[in-house]
């Protein structure tokens, strides 16, 4: 990475999948796998998170539909919410790798673009 911002490295391999991993899978899919099936609650939950990044905007949140689908058939297969915040802080290291820095080139691209509100001061 290009001169990294470490509080916002921080924000990206900790702070965001701890929180998120916590309020969809620990949360909201543990609630809806007690109420329907597997694969609604599936569905359900990596939509919800895909909305969360909705601020990124439409292509943005579309992006991460498919990570929150891995995420959440990792939480239905081991129900432990620990293990999807491993795959999305491992997933975002990936991302921030192959887009680029943190506060530089990775703002201007679309797959940029998914992980710019994490940084927002």
């Amino acid at each position: 990475m290009l001169s990294p911002d470490i509080a916002a490295v921080a924000r990206l391999l900790l702070l965001a999948p701890v929180l998120e991993e916590w309020i969809i899978r620990a949360g909201l899919q543990e609630w809806l796998l007690r109420r329907i099936s597997p694969m609604p609650a599936l569905l359900a939950s990596a939509a919800v998170f895909s909305a969360l990044h909705l601020g990124s905007g439409l292509a943005a949140a579309a992006l991460v539909f498919w990570p929150g689908l891995l995420f959440g058939a990792v939480y239905q297969r081991w129900r432990d919410w620990r293990l999807c915040v491993l795959a999305h802080a491992l997933c975002n290291c990936f991302a921030i790798t192959v887009c680029g820095s943190v506060s530089g080139s990775v703002s201007g691209s679309v797959f940029g673009s998914v992980f710019v509100p994490h940084f927002a001061p």
